[in-house]
């Protein structure tokens, strides 16, 4: 299984690349955390944002899809977009995803 994040501006945004993204089964789960205080440098200035957070849960056959999918619709420039293996999935938890990102194709 793998896990990624990005962040939007606005929960509406948030929910609306969430729903989608589990609609279209690129997706097991997405979760939305936030708001959340982001700081960096943009074009050369300090910035700070307030953010929401999207942690995607998937399995590596969607990856080239979502990541496809998320950088044609995500509303910013540049998105933050990381992706890390889980190296320990409980059971359970692996079952319910594969049962779900199988039941229908993309």
């Amino acid at each position: 299984m793998l896990i990624a994040w990005t962040t939007v501006a606005g929960r509406d945004e948030a929910e609306r690349l969430a729903e989608d993204a589990v609609r279209q089964h690129l997706a097991i789960c997405v979760q939305i955390e936030g708001p959340i205080a982001s700081h960096y440098f943009w074009q050369g200035k300090q910035e700070r944002t307030e953010e929401f957070r999207l942690c995607f849960k998937f399995l590596p056959a969607r990856q080239s899809a979502l990541e496809a999918w998320l950088f044609a619709l995500h509303p910013y420039d540049t998105p933050e977009w990381i992706v890390v293996r889980a190296d320990s999935v409980g059971e359970k938890y692996l079952s319910w995803a594969l049962a779900n990102a199988t039941s229908s194709p993309l």
